[in-house]
């Protein structure tokens, strides 16, 4: 099946880290995005959409924490600190900014890499997001990224899967348009509403039997979008 792996951006000042962190996540198939300061997170953050936030909280030239408050006012993307502070009132500061874990320095592999995992896995499925759909002939499992169709493998851009798990955190429900390209695109094309009208069509003509008479992306007007699924398509329970 076709996979679109996730996108990690590496909030770290250390050159020699932020190597052997690349290094790490690359060979698990992630793909990685760097910066050093907390002014270039920002604008790493809102242009590249990651998919998943490893932070550490001693940048030159501000607190993560500013950072982590600062990203969570337009996104609830997962946020795992890496961080050489120890004290308990410092990990406490840091989750109640919004962040999701905390890993200290010096760090295991194979732990941070587990920590990793169970954010990718907390934002997939939340509450009431559905981890596998099922769209007639194509069947798409969110938390790997894989989709495959009646003709067997499907192409879906890591910005469709973004999409898609969007609205089956809301699946059944109206999800505004303004929400939609907040959390996909961030709050920096808030009114782009072209390039959310793009995307939805060409996931139609990948998901739809018929895209001119959608079924399962469904168009609220004035509103916003409605994702459905075939009846058989699990609610999410815990995730591989």
């Amino acid at each position: 099946m076709t996979q679109a792996m996730h996108l990690i951006l590496i909030i770290e000042d250390e050159p020699a880290i932020r190597a052997v962190l690349r290094v790490l996540l690359e060979s698990q198939g992630y793909r990685v995005a760097e910066a050093d300061t907390a002014l270039r997170a920002e604008i790493e953050a809102r242009t590249h959409k990651p998919d998943l936030l490893l932070i550490d909280l001693g940048l030159p030239d501000a607190d993560g924490l500013k950072v982590i408050r600062r990203v969570r006012a337009w996104s609830q993307v997962p946020i795992v600190v890496l961080s050489a502070r120890t004290m308990e009132e410092q990990k406490i500061a840091a989750l109640d900014a919004g962040a999701d874990d905390y890993v200290t320095k010096p760090f295991s592999a194979p732990e941070l890499l587990a920590r990793l995992r169970a954010a990718l896995r907390r934002d997939l499925h939340g509450a009431s997001a559905s981890a596998v759909l099922d769209f007639a002939s194509v069947h798409i499992d969110l938390a790997r990224r894989e989709a495959r169709g009646a003709e067997g493998e499907l192409h879906l851009t890591p910005l469709e899967y973004r999409v898609l798990a969007c609205l089956a955190r809301h699946l059944g429900s109206i999800v505004m348009q303004r929400q939609l390209i907040r959390e996909v695109w961030g709050p920096d094309r808030q009114d782009d509403s072209r390039s959310l009208r793009v995307c939805i069509k060409n996931l139609r003509s990948k998901l739809e039997p018929d895209p001119r008479q959608p079924r399962y992306l469904i168009t609220e007007t004035g509103l916003g979008y409605r994702l459905r699924a075939d009846s058989g398509s699990p609610v999410v329970g815990e995730l591989r």
